[in-house]
């Protein structure tokens, strides 16, 4: 099979026409094999196992480069949270040489090695406008605009027998409206577009958020000698990244070999208390169902300490409650503080962009949240998800390679069966002549 993932594509159709000094392009093409849409790890991931499976395969990614999230939406000390066993896609590990936790830097490159390894060449620059399965004709229809090179403006439509959805939770910057924000006057800034404390060195700074964006922002804001207040609006629960030297995921993944969840989290808890004492006492309280229990049931992560717990419990951070409004230079809170702040980073997450394109219906409605573990990604009609099992890289590599071989078996079951139909053709007219 040809290196380029592109090779079993047919353009079906093109009607060019001006477009206010741009060439508006509508092209029509039948892809022999699956549209996955999202280049980071998920869809990578994926790509590589139908490669290895030599199915044909196009990459929709609306970035200009792999894994858009790594490499323009997170802060520079970011290191992955887990050891790099866990982290790695399918058949292609980290190299020796490097740490136990990479930078984001090196896992950029573990990516961009990954994608040439397996030869894979994602369209970049190409937004999924809609994604629409066609019950008359048993395909799926998706809209693209594309906007680069001479063509400017150019819209694509993919017809496919398979639609794998690898863009992941975090697609989209959750941004929560605030009583007077807009009269806030000072920088406001979203997690995802922040960097460095450098350019916050002597300032008060509100981070709206205590998940491990907000944790660790409100770490570097204070080695970069500014003042952070976090707020911290429910429960949640810190662990140690490590306990002992071992990783704390590492160590939970063994114990629930040989133990019940409810033990494993239990002891845990234990354990984090003697390392880093009540966090209650300081303004975390912990959610009554246990870390695990919690990511299992809920979906929500537990936050894991590199160090930002010491610089709360020294007073170096200060835990708030939640907001009650803004004010000019100022915000008040629900307890009725008000602090003078010169600057707002909003920790508030991510989520999902795929109800804005995947028209009719989602996820949850064809069946992928529907399905219990471990076939959650898997729904209706050809359709697959990567990425949104909440379990992180490892999860996403587990799925890549379920969702990769299924649609293998699949893609040469019907593959046969075109054979077989074009040999009957075949000898039929054999038998007429």
């Amino acid at each position: 099979m040809s290196n380029n993932n592109n090779t079993n594509c047919v353009n079906l159709s093109s009607v060019l026409q001006p477009n206010g000094g741009d060439i508006f392009s509508r092209r029509c093409i039948w892809v022999n094999g699956p549209v996955i849409v999202g280049a980071g790890p998920s869809g990578l991931a994926v790509a590589a196992g139908l490669k290895r499976e030599e199915v044909p395969f196009i990459i929709l990614e609306r970035a200009n480069c792999i894994a858009s999230l790594w490499q323009n939406r997170t802060y520079d000390r970011l290191k992955l949270h887990l050891p790099k066993q866990f982290c790695q896609l399918p058949n292609f590990p980290f190299p020796e040489d490097f740490p136990e936790y990479p930078t984001k830097y090196q896992f950029i490159d573990y990516l961009e090695s990954y994608a040439t390894h397996f030869d894979l060449h994602p369209k970049f620059n190409e937004t999924v406008q809609s994604a629409k399965y066609d019950e008359r004709f048993g395909l799926w229809r998706i809209k693209t605009n594309s906007r680069s090179g001479l063509l400017g403006s150019v819209e694509f439509e993919y017809i496919c027998r398979w639609l794998v959805v690898a863009t992941g939770e975090n697609a989209e910057k959750v941004v929560p409206e605030f009583e007077g924000l807009e009269d806030f006057g000072g920088d406001v800034l979203h997690a995802g577009d922040y960097k460095s404390g450098e350019r916050y060195r002597g300032k008060r700074v509100l981070v709206a958020g205590c998940g491990n964006s907000g944790m660790e922002v409100s770490l570097d804001l204070c080695n970069h000698d500014a003042s952070p207040s976090m707020v911290v609006r429910s429960s949640v629960h810190v662990l140690p990244r490590e306990i002992l030297g071992k990783s704390t995921f590492e160590l939970g993944v063994t114990m629930m070999k040989w133990m019940p969840v409810w033990l494993v989290d239990k002891t845990l808890l234990v354990l984090t208390r003697l390392l880093l004492g009540n966090t209650d006492k300081y303004g975390i309280k912990r959610p009554e169902i246990g870390p695990l229990e919690l990511k299992n049931t809920a979906g929500k992560t537990p936050v894991l300490d590199i160090g930002t717990f010491a610089k709360i419990k020294s007073g170096k951070i200060k835990i708030v409650p939640a907001i009650a409004k803004f004010g000019p230079g100022k915000v008040e809170l629900v307890d009725g503080r008000v602090l003078e702040i010169d600057s707002v980073i909003l920790a508030t997450g991510y989520r999902s962009n795929v109800p804005s394109w995947l028209k009719e219906n989602d996820l949850a409605d064809i069946g992928i949240e529907k399905n219990p573990f471990p076939k959650r990604w898997k729904g209706e009609a050809g359709l697959y998800a990567v990425g949104f099992t909440r379990r992180g890289l490892s999860g996403a590599s587990l799925d890549a390679m379920s969702v990769a071989h299924d649609i293998a078996n699949s893609w040469k079951e019907e593959t046969k069966q075109q054979i077989k139909t074009v040999a009957a053709r075949h000898r039929r007219c054999i038998s007429h002549f």
